[in-house]
């Protein structure tokens, strides 16, 4: 007997296959950041628990209430960081964790959730370089090659974001934006 495919469906489907792809990425961003937070606030560990719950689904457990209650738990975490770096960390690792809830919904702020953490990671490099953009560029570089083509259809499945007040936001458009225009593999070597 085939395996059964769990799909969600909204505006188009999701499958638990997909979603995993974008929990993983998420979850390496998120990962590559938590020792920031956990720097500055060596005492909580709601991020680290975030990141653990997100990699159990990204590992092939179901989707369950652990993953929606260690995101929120590491959100509040970010609310009551000490500066922007560790706030940034800690919402990275919150957003690993929601992405197994990731809506499919045409909506462009459903993108945050594929590549805020991408873009956080971006500025955390930023910020620890003194504010260097060269930086934030050569991080979005490397994200853009992080993401497969099962992230990159799920990605172009939303509206593109566009813009922003934070530097976070702009940060994740122009990520958005690269990988919109990332050509697949195969079309890559042609």
């Amino acid at each position: 007997m085939a395996a059964r495919r769990h799909v969600v469906s909204g505006d188009f489907d999701l499958t638990m296959d997909e979603l995993r792809v974008v929990a993983r990425y998420v979850l390496r961003h998120a990962e590559d950041v938590l020792p920031v937070f956990e720097r500055a606030v060596a005492d909580d560990p709601r991020p680290r628990a975030a990141i653990e719950a997100a990699r159990t689904f990204a590992d092939g457990a179901d989707r369950t209430k652990l993953q929606r209650v260690a995101s929120v738990d590491a959100h509040r975490a970010a609310r009551s960081a000490p500066d922007e770096a560790a706030r940034l960390a800690a919402r990275s690792a919150g957003d690993a964790a929601a992405a197994a809830y990731l809506h499919p919904l045409a909506q462009a702020s459903q993108v945050g959730h594929i590549l805020r953490a991408a873009a956080s990671a971006a500025r955390i490099g930023e910020l620890a370089a003194g504010g260097d953009p060269a930086v934030g560029d050569a991080l979005l570089d490397r994200s853009r090659r992080l993401a497969d083509p099962v992230l990159l259809d799920v990605l172009r499945r939303y509206p593109p974001v566009t813009g922003g007040s934070s530097r976070v936001a702009r940060l994740m458009s122009t990520l958005d934006d690269a990988l919109r225009r990332t050509l697949p593999v195969d079309e890559e070597d042609s």
